[in-house]
C-alpha cells in the first residue's frame, strides 16, 4: 500500500512539470513557459487552487489505454490575481500536444460553470494542437459544450483568452467569442484551416505565422485585441487588463484612492493646430484628459483612425472611443466602426463609463469601402451607443460633420453630457463642400468665382463651423476651454455615477451584425 501511495505521489509531481517533464528541462524554456509556470506567474502567490489534478482520458482506441497522464492536458482551477478572485485553464502542450479530449473539456467546463456561479473571470491560457483525434466526435462535442458556455457567460462574467501556442481549426471560435484576445508574438498563432490546407485549396503558400500569427491577427484581421513579447509579458498585461475591469456584470470597477486637486490641464490649449486641414495625436488629448500613465490602448495595430481603451479618471475606470487625426484624418470606415462597437458593448455590459473624443469628418468614402458594407457596420457603431446605459460623455474637440456626428455619441442617441471646445466644428459638411453646393449658381455667375467661393466658404464657416449653434439647440451642454476639460470631466462622471435607465422590456434587440 506504500508503495502504491509512493508510485502515485511521483506521478503527481510529474504532472505538476507537464507529462513528466523535469525540473532540469523546465528550466531551459527561457519564452515559452509551462502551463504550471505560467498558472504560477499570473497568479498571487499560494492562491491557486487545483481541481481535477487527477482527471485521465477514458479512450481505449489506438492504444490510448496504455498513454494517461493525469490532468489530461489541461491544468484547471481557481486563485486570486493582486487579491480579486478568477478562474483559469490552462492547456499543457506537453500531454498529447495539449490535445482537447472529452475529460479535458469537462475539466474547462467544470471552472466555466463555478465561475459563472460565483461572479469572477475566466481566463483560458490556450496551447493546443486542437482536437484529439483519437476520440473523434466526442472531442468536437466537447468544444461545442465549451462554446456555449462562453456564449451563456457573455456579458455576466469578463472572459479573457491568452493564446500561448498553437490554436487551430474548431479550437479558435472559444477565443473568438470571449472578451478580450492576447498572443504571444512568434510562438502563438490561430487560423481555421492550416498552411497546407490553403496550399492545396487555393494554392497559396503561406507560413503559419503569415496565416495567422499575433503580427497578422493584430493588424490586418483584429481578431485578436493585444500582443506580446513573450509569455511574461502576455500574463502581465493580463494582470493590467483584470484591473480596469470588474468581477462581473453586477459590480463596478473597485476605484483607486485619489485626492483632487485644480486638475487644470494648461498643455491641452495648444493641441489643436490652427490650420483645420492639419492633424495632431488624439493620444496627447486622452493624455492630458486622464490620470497620469493610466492609458490601456485595446486594439493598438488594427484601424487606427480609432483609438478604444481603458484609462482611469481621479481614480475611476473608464473606457475611452476617440477619433485619430493621425490616421486617415480620423474618418470612420468599416474596420473603425465594428473596433468601436465591440469595445462600447463590453464596457456597457459591465458597468464602465464611456467617453467620447470626436474629431471626424465623415465616412470614408468609395467604393471598396461601400461594397464591404460601411452601411451596415457604421450601423453596428450608431446601435452599441443608442443601446448603452452607462454615463457616457462626450468632448468634441475639431471636427463633427454629417452622419459620424450623429455616431459619435450625440446627444440625439443618448449621451448623458456633450461638451465642446471653442475650436469645434459642427455641421453637415465641410465648409469649402457646402458652399459650393448652396451657392453653386452664384459662384458660377461671378466675374471672378475663385473669390466668391472664398467669400461664400467664409460666410459658410462663420455660420456653422463652429459649436455655438449646437449649443444653442442645448445639443451641446456648454463649450469649455481644453484646460478645463479634465475638471469637467471629473465631475460629469461623479454626478452620472447612479444612472439608472429602464429598457423596453425585449428578448433582445437585433443589432446589425
Amino acid at each position: 500500500m506504500k508503495d502504491k501511495q509512493q508510485t502515485l505521489l511521483q506521478k503527481l509531481a510529474k504532472a505538476k512539470l507537464g507529462g513528466g517533464e523535469t525540473r532540469i528541462e523546465k528550466q531551459h524554456h527561457k519564452k515559452k513557459l509551462t502551463a504550471r509556470e505560467r498558472i504560477d506567474h499570473l497568479m498571487d502567490e499560494g492562491s491557486f487552487e487545483e481541481i481535477g489534478i487527477l482527471v485521465t482520458h477514458r479512450s481505449t482506441d489506438f492504444g490510448m489505454e496504455k498513454q494517461r497522464f493525469f490532468g489530461d492536458g489541461v491544468v484547471t482551477g481557481y486563485g486570486t490575481v493582486n487579491g480579486r478572485l478568477v478562474y483559469v485553464y490552462a492547456q499543457d502542450f506537453t500531454v498529447f500536444g495539449g490535445a482537447l479530449s472529452e475529460t479535458h473539456a469537462e475539466k474547462i467546463c467544470k471552472i466555466m460553470d463555478l465561475a459563472l456561479k460565483v461572479g469572477a473571470p475566466v481566463i483560458g491560457l490556450n496551447d493546443s494542437g486542437g482536437a484529439r483525434i483519437q476520440e473523434g466526435v466526442r472531442s468536437l462535442g466537447g468544444y461545442a459544450d465549451i462554446f456555449y458556455r462562453n456564449v451563456q457567460s457573455s456579458g455576466v462574467i469578463p472572459q479573457i483568452s491568452a493564446i500561448m501556442g498553437p490554436c487551430a481549426g474548431g479550437a479558435v471560435y472559444s477565443p473568438a467569442m470571449t472578451d478580450f484576445t492576447i498572443m504571444v508574438e512568434e510562438t502563438s498563432y490561430m487560423f481555421v484551416t492550416g498552411p497546407n490546407v490553403v496550399k492545396t485549396v487555393t494554392n497559396e503558400a503561406v507560413s503559419s505565422e503569415e496565416l495567422g500569427g499575433a503580427s497578422a491577427h493584430s493588424t490586418k484581421s483584429g481578431v485578436t485585441h493585444l500582443t506580446a513579447p513573450n509569455d511574461v509579458q502576455c500574463l502581465e498585461k493580463i494582470k493590467k487588463l483584470l484591473s480596469y475591469i470588474p468581477e462581473n456584470n453586477q459590480e463596478k470597477t473597485p476605484m483607486l484612492p485619489f485626492v483632487l486637486g485644480e486638475e487644470l490641464r494648461e498643455e491641452l490649449e495648444n493641441i489643436i493646430p490652427e490650420d483645420t486641414h492639419k492633424p495632431y495625436d488624439m493620444k496627447k488629448v486622452i493624455a492630458g484628459i486622464c490620470d497620469k500613465d493610466s492609458f490601456f490602448e485595446i486594439h493598438k495595430h488594427y484601424a487606427e483612425n480609432i483609438v478604444v481603451g481603458f484609462s482611469r479618471l481621479a481614480g475611476r475606470s473608464i473606457g475611452i472611443i476617440a477619433n485619430q487625426p493621425m490616421n486617415l484624418a480620423g474618418v470612420l470606415d468599416v474596420n473603425s466602426s465594428k473596433k468601436a462597437a465591440r469595445f462600447t458593448r463590453f464596457c456597457d455590459s459591465f458597468n464602465i463609463p464611456l467617453l467620447v473624443l470626436v474629431d471626424v469628418p465623415g465616412f470614408l468614402p468609395g467604393t471598396d469601402q461601400e461594397w464591404r458594407g460601411i452601411i451596415v457596420h457604421g450601423a453596428k457603431l450608431l446601435y452599441a451607443l443608442s443601446e448603452a446605459t452607462v454615463p457616457r460623455v462626450t468632448v468634441i474637440t475639431r471636427k463633427a460633420y454629417g452622419g459620424a456626428y450623429d455616431v459619435m455619441n450625440s446627444k440625439h442617441i443618448g449621451a448623458d453630457m456633450n461638451f465642446a471646445w471653442p475650436t469645434a466644428e459642427i455641421a453637415v459638411m465641410g465648409a469649402k463642400g457646402a458652399s459650393e453646393i448652396i451657392f453653386k449658381k452664384e459662384i458660377a455667375s461671378a466675374d471672378d468665382p475663385e473669390a466668391k467661393w472664398k467669400e461664400k466658404e467664409a460666410e459658410y464657416a462663420e455660420k456653422f463651423a463652429n459649436p455655438y449653434g449646437a449649443a444653442r439647440r442645448g445639443f451641446i451642454d456648454e463649450v469649455i476651454l481644453p484646460k478645463n476639460t479634465r475638471r469637467k470631466l471629473i465631475k460629469a462622471f461623479s454626478m452620472l455615477e447612479n444612472k439608472q435607465v429602464d429598457r423596453p422590456k425585449r428578448k433582445h434587440g437585433n443589432i446589425p451584425l
